[in-house]
């Protein structure tokens, strides 16, 4: 149930009881009243049919010693009282009244149904006025639900944009001092903060990554000057594994950037595939296999392709266990292996720089797949499938231009 509906039920049924509550008083005090007022006007003309009685003098209306009354009329009538009694056990309601003079009752009585009637129809208006506030109190309501309900779903969509990397997203302020301008205000101030706090994180990496590039560079020239031996070829390995961490560094600000731009050609995907599984396996280490289920033509920058797909299949070997499968069906790839599956936080928020559910690495290889998906307008998802492992897939299906090229198709794969 939504919040509108919600709100419209809460003020309808708030209303529908104060109709019912307003009803009840209003009945039960006119209903005294009405009875009051009739019992006074009997009880004076009983007391004067008692004095004429007394005086000898016979009054229309008038009944002496009657065999049928009441039974408390009659009680109190011989106790000596002067009593009134509304007697609604028959098919009309009749309002007595009687009084003992000498060894006489007196007796009158008189017609409650115009009374009754009367209050019969008040009833009928009550339930009427209560009806149609209670439907105005609906319609109100709702709509005042719906208006909150537009604002707080715009903070929410807003907010949403937010989480998912739109840093420029703000909701447009309006006039008022209630908690939901509020809200508006909170949450524009919170993107304001958090886009200049992530923008300065990223300016101070890009630049330390940027001072460091000469460095680096002027390091693995000279770890190349080295003697052969054991350990130069380990000073070479960390200063092409510093290297290639700074690239890295570098490619991932520049996609924060959005200054990137790609350029497109058309290319066969399973070929695209084969290349990029090839690429990223290094000398001595497993190759993933290839499965190509339905090729086709996707008009596409082939290098992004590529670096999107070698990053997921290193991933997959790193934090991942073998077999690891690359599958091309129509303009859809998907990387699988059968390892531990991706950490709850990267289901849920994406990749994130400087964070693995491993503890190994600094999390970029994903990162930068993501970024040059979204150069390339492409999909990049990550799930872990019901019957085990990870599974990223990336989805081109917006590139494909043509039918698949002659003669290909089936399966191809690079050895285990």
């Amino acid at each position: 149930m939504g919040l509108r509906t919600k709100i419209g039920v809460a003020i309808t049924a708030t209303a529908a009881l104060v109709a019912v509550l307003i009803g009840l008083v209003v009945h039960h005090r006119t209903a005294v009243n009405q009875l009051e007022t009739a019992r006074d006007a009997l009880d004076q003309r009983l007391a004067s049919a008692a004095e004429d009685h007394a005086a000898g003098v016979d009054r229309p209306r008038v009944i002496l010693n009657p065999y049928r009354m009441p039974a408390p009329l009659r009680r109190a009538a011989e106790q000596g009282k002067r009593a009134t009694y509304l007697d609604r056990s028959g098919p009309e309601p009749v309002l007595w009244g009687a009084t003992r003079v000498g060894d006489d009752i007196v007796v009158l009585k008189h017609s409650y149904l115009r009374q009754a009637r009367n209050l019969r129809g008040l009833d009928e208006d009550l339930w009427l006025a209560g009806g149609v506030g209670t439907a105005l109190a609906g319609i109100v309501g709702v709509g005042l639900a719906t208006v909150a309900g537009r604002r707080l779903n715009a903070s929410a969509r807003t907010a949403e944009r937010i989480a998912d990397g739109d840093l420029t997203a703000r909701l447009r302020p309006r006039g008022g001092k209630d908690e939901i301008a509020r809200l508006t205000h909170a949450v524009n101030t919170m993107a304001d903060a958090l886009a200049a706090r992530i923008q300065a994180e990223r300016e101070v990496t890009a630049n330390i990554a940027h001072e460091l590039r000469t460095p680096v560079a002027g390091l693995v020239a000279a770890a190349g000057l080295l003697p052969p031996g054991r350990p130069a070829e380990m000073v070479r390995e960390r200063a092409e594994h510093l290297r290639s961490l700074m690239e890295d560094v570098l490619e991932v600000a520049r996609l924060d950037a959005d200054t990137e731009h790609a350029e497109t050609d058309l290319r066969a995907l399973g070929e695209l595939t084969r290349r990029a599984v090839r690429a990223a396996a290094g000398p001595g280490q497993e190759t993933a296999e290839v499965r190509v289920v339905a090729d086709c033509l996707v008009e596409t920058d082939a290098r992004r392709v590529e670096r999107i797909l070698a990053n997921l299949v290193t991933n997959a070997f790193r934090h991942g266990s073998a077999p690891v499968v690359a599958e091309v069906d129509g303009g859809v790839i998907r990387v699988r292996d059968q390892g531990p599956g991706f950490p709850a936080h990267l289901l849920t928020g994406g990749p994130q720089r400087f964070r693995t559910g491993s503890g190994a690495g600094l999390g970029l290889g994903l990162t930068i797949a993501a970024g040059q998906a979204r150069v390339l307008g492409a999909r990049l998802t990550f799930a872990n499938p019901a019957d085990g492992g990870a599974q990223a897939t990336l989805d081109l299906t917006g590139s494909v231009r043509e039918a698949p090229p002659e003669g290909e198709g089936g399966s191809a794969g690079g050895g285990r």
